[in-house]
């Protein structure tokens, strides 16, 4: 690749946030002395990234539990592009979250037979302890199917 090109492609970086202004400069410093520009491992971002994703589905414990479906959506599809292996990780979360909302619906309807508020309890609990194991998994590089997960995105 011409040196034109990499430093085109530093400075597109710079601009996404992926490189701060002083790693900037140190990368184009030593790309013009002929030595490779320590970037970031591309692997690394999307772990985080993945974990990101997951964890940001508690968003939806706090007072608005619309930021708890959004936040995972924009992420993905924010990032999807720039990271190729973050995309398995949003159509995990988007097939949890849609199925969440089903299992969600159908605990309110059984609730008029007192079977549903175990269940809306269990649901919760789940709700919770399911973004923490995908956000473990995904900072260690594995994409988890979350369990009883419809899959309507494959």
């Amino acid at each position: 690749m011409a040196l034109a090109d990499e430093l085109e492609r530093l400075e597109a970086l710079r601009r996404q946030g992926a490189l701060s202004d002083e790693e900037f400069a140190r990368a184009k410093s030593a790309l013009i002395n002929g030595a490779t520009p320590p970037l970031r491992d591309r692997a690394a971002e999307t772990r985080d990234w993945a974990l990101y994703l997951h964890l940001s589905q508690l968003l939806g414990l706090t007072a608005l539990p619309v930021v708890g479906w959004l936040a995972p959506v924009l992420i993905w599809q924010l990032k999807k592009d720039e990271l190729p292996g973050l995309d398995v990780h949003g159509r995990i979360v988007v097939n949890w979250l849609l199925s969440e909302i089903i299992y969600a619906v159908v605990c309110g309807l059984l609730c008029f037979v007192c079977v549903g508020i175990p269940l809306l309890v269990m649901l919760g609990i789940i709700g919770i302890v399911f973004p923490i194991i995908g956000g473990v998994k995904a900072q260690n590089g594995e994409a988890w199917s979350y369990p009883g997960s419809i899959r309507f995105l494959r």
